[in-house]
């Protein structure tokens, strides 16, 4: 799956989702996550392949459901819309999945907890982010949209200020924080 986003950084949450309920945005999910990192002890996938693999682990507050999903997301390109290619899949037991990947060389390299409000309004996807501490303690709402016009309508209808946009991932924002 091809994903273009961008997090808008310097926001407060409430503030924010206050305005995109009064904009009609719907609510999709309350969520707490435990996001777990995982390479090689050269970090061969982030160093080399400008990507990231993390086991999900996402319980709603909503319906009380989780499910655990492994990712490999690739950066394809940054100008303007942070450009991925996700490739997602369920799976059902994470210590399995953790063991095998350890015995080909990949290892848990951080594991951060955050909980997300998400919502869609004009067809963009806004979640509302809010990390633990250690992994890093600035909120951040992360746009996902169809294309480059629909962002600049997004970021005009909620007047977000352009030097709040980024295209970073989290992994970039921890180290410019030194966080790591």
């Amino acid at each position: 799956m091809k994903e273009l986003e961008v997090k808008v950084l310097n926001i407060d949450l409430k503030e924010m989702e206050s305005k995109l309920m009064s904009l009609g945005a719907t609510l999709i999910d309350k969520e707490l996550q435990v996001n777990t990192l995982i390479d090689s002890k050269e970090n061969f996938i982030q160093g080399k392949l400008d990507s990231y693999l993390r086991i999900r682990e996402t319980k709603s507050t909503l319906t009380k459901d989780t499910k655990l999903t492994l990712t490999m997301k690739k950066n394809i390109n940054r100008e303007g819309i942070r450009e991925n290619i996700e490739i997602n899949t369920d799976i059902s037991d994470k210590n399995a999945i953790l063991e095998i990947l350890e015995s080909l060389g990949y290892y848990v390299i951080q594991e951060g907890f955050k909980e997300r409000t998400s919502y869609i309004l004009n067809n963009a996807r806004f979640d509302l982010d809010k990390w633990d501490d250690l992994t890093y303690p600035y909120p951040y709402m992360e746009i996902e949209v169809n294309d480059e016009d629909e962002l600049k309508d997004i970021v005009k209808l909620l007047n977000i200020p352009k030097e709040n946009i980024s295209t970073k991932s989290i992994v970039e924002l921890r180290k410019e924080k030194n966080l790591l």
